[in-house]
């Protein structure tokens, strides 16, 4: 830990000259615009970026890399929140909750909590990497294909708890996802699977068409249909109500704590990413709340737990890219690239031999993780103020951004159609009451899951055998089968459980009585501070 703490000090001292600090505020705020509009991408900004490193120090390159990286993070959940548009892969999921606090007139809390939560768990990630990067690095290496087999079959299982009021139609949504998911070039064999011969569907199905179809063109069509001509949201004239009250803060700080240490050692893991890390712990944190009812309907919680795990595994992805020369995402294999560029090779001897490379990337995280919650604070009510434009001139703008965001993936217009095609996939699903964050789980975890699981076999010469003689492997096994299991018993309890006789209170009773008078407490308590 001393040698820890002196490398830091002196990585400070680095990080904090004028060049470096230059670099660190134009990351940090290039990141955020970047997250904010929909399509770019922080791995595509890094690599049109990278020229500009040429000229530039190792450690003052890597720091501008590395905070487009982070910075991202924290725009991403702007439009996700406002419009439930993901501005960036990992802000799916804070779109859940969030865009139903800005449809309640709580657009400000929710953004004031993304920034709040992503400012503590950056720090409480970055103070893993600082003090246990060697000993997670230790704990990655010990992960093979078997365990991350096991591991994506825990996050897989977690489809049931992101189901709305039916178990079964999320299982079908997850298993939609899946199908999605395997749509394109088959790594192990080379051949093409269910492209229709279409040359654009060989890498797959654009991730950001399918998100931002089920999500913000799914919710425009919804919204023309109710025939809506004005704004549907209410925003507090008082700025003091566009932030989190002391409620919300509480409310919050268990998420935020859980989402700070799941995105961390969630992060870590390569391959699993920040996108995984936000839906574990969304789902866990639903899973914990005493009132699981009110994820998905405009959650201070839900917006906290996976805008912190979105942030803290940006930390723990260095981990592995660090000590291990292994990249956990796109973006981490363009600074993995620079870093070979510059001579230089991460391993588990990288913290002692480039002392002058790591500890100011590290002490510029900090500094930038500072930057960014002082400048989307103040920010909150003019992005509040968005909400204030009518609808019927809202809509062509989201629609523009919509399109315009996908077509600048791969300047393709068959990307635009899977767009629409999605965008109407989500509308009858939201007509049909089927959730849509369980497509996009199985969709993301889909690949991961059927690589590891392959390469378990191919290890193993198709003995399936290799997934019960490996420890770690058992026991996520174990627990996917307990999460996708346990929620329908407990279901099929409360089935179960006969209903009182006429004129014979309710078990739930009295614990009702005590939520509503809390709750008529809160009101009163929340006149009173206004008065």
């Amino acid at each position: 830990m001393t040698e820890a703490l002196q490398g830091l000090s002196g990585g400070f001292a680095a990080a904090l000259t004028m060049t470096n600090l230059f670099w660190v505020i134009f990351g940090v705020v290039a990141g955020t615009t970047i997250g904010v509009l929909p399509g770019l991408g922080t791995p595509a900004t890094i690599a049109i970026l990278l020229p500009l490193s040429v000229n530039l120090e190792p450690a003052t390159a890597l720091i501008m890399m590395a905070g487009i990286y982070y910075g991202s993070k924290y725009g991403g959940s702007t439009t996700s929140i406002l419009l439930n548009i993901p501005g960036e892969d990992a802000s799916v999921v804070t779109a859940i909750d969030g865009y139903q606090m800005a449809k309640q007139g709580r657009a400000g809390p929710a953004l004031g909590i993304a920034a709040i939560g992503s400012f503590v768990a950056g720090t409480v990630g970055l103070l893993g990497l600082t003090f246990l990067a060697p000993a997670v690095a230790d704990l990655a290496v010990i992960f093979g294909p078997p365990e991350y087999t096991a591991l994506m079959a825990v996050g897989l299982s977690m489809v049931v708890l992101l189901a709305g009021r039916s178990q079964i139609k999320a299982i079908i949504a997850g298993l939609g996802g899946f199908l999605l998911s395997t749509i394109g070039i088959d790594l192990f064999s080379g051949s093409t699977r269910f492209t229709m011969e279409r040359i654009e569907l060989a890498n797959g199905v654009e991730f950001v068409a399918l998100c931002i179809g089920l999500f913000a063109i799914a919710e425009v069509m919804v919204n023309v249909e109710a025939k809506t001509g004005r704004s549907l949201f209410q925003v507090p004239g008082r700025v003091r109500d566009l932030f989190p009250k002391r409620r919300d803060l509480v409310e919050s700080a268990g998420a935020i704590g859980q989402g700070s240490i799941v995105g961390f050692f969630v992060g870590a893991l390569p391959g699993a990413g920040s996108t995984v890390a936000s839906f574990v712990s969304y789902t866990l944190a639903k899973r914990l709340s005493r009132h699981p009812e009110k994820y998905g309907k405009g959650s201070i919680a839900g917006v906290a737990a996976p805008e912190a795990a979105n942030n803290s595994a940006t930390a723990g992805s260095f981990v592995p890219l660090l000590t291990l020369g292994i990249p956990g995402s796109a973006s981490t294999a363009i600074m993995l690239g620079a870093l070979f560029v510059y001579g230089l090779q991460p391993g588990p001897r990288f913290f002692t031999e480039n002392p002058d490379v790591v500890w100011p990337i590290i002490a510029s995280m900090y500094i930038g993780n500072v930057v960014l919650v002082l400048l989307n604070l103040p920010m909150i009510p003019v992005f509040a103020s968005i909400l204030r434009i009518p609808y019927h001139i809202l809509y062509p703008g989201i629609i523009v951004i919509s399109v315009v965001g996908v077509y600048s993936l791969n300047t393709s217009l068959f990307d635009v159609w899977l767009l629409v095609i999605f965008g109407l996939l989500g509308y009858v699903m939201r007509k049909a009451d089927f959730p849509t964050a369980p497509m996009v789980l199985a969709f993301v975890l889909g690949p991961l899951f059927e690589r590891s699981l392959r390469r378990s076999l191919v290890i193993s010469q198709g003995d399936p055998d290799i997934f019960v003689t490996r420890p770690w492997a058992v026991a996520f096994l174990v627990l996917a089968v307990l999460i996708f299991v346990v929620p329908a018993l407990l279901r099929r309890r409360e089935r179960a459980e006969p209903e009182p006789a006429p004129g014979e209170p309710s078990p739930n009773t009295p614990s009702q009585q005590e939520g509503e008078d809390a709750d008529a407490t809160d009101v009163v308590l929340d006149e009173k501070h206004e008065q």
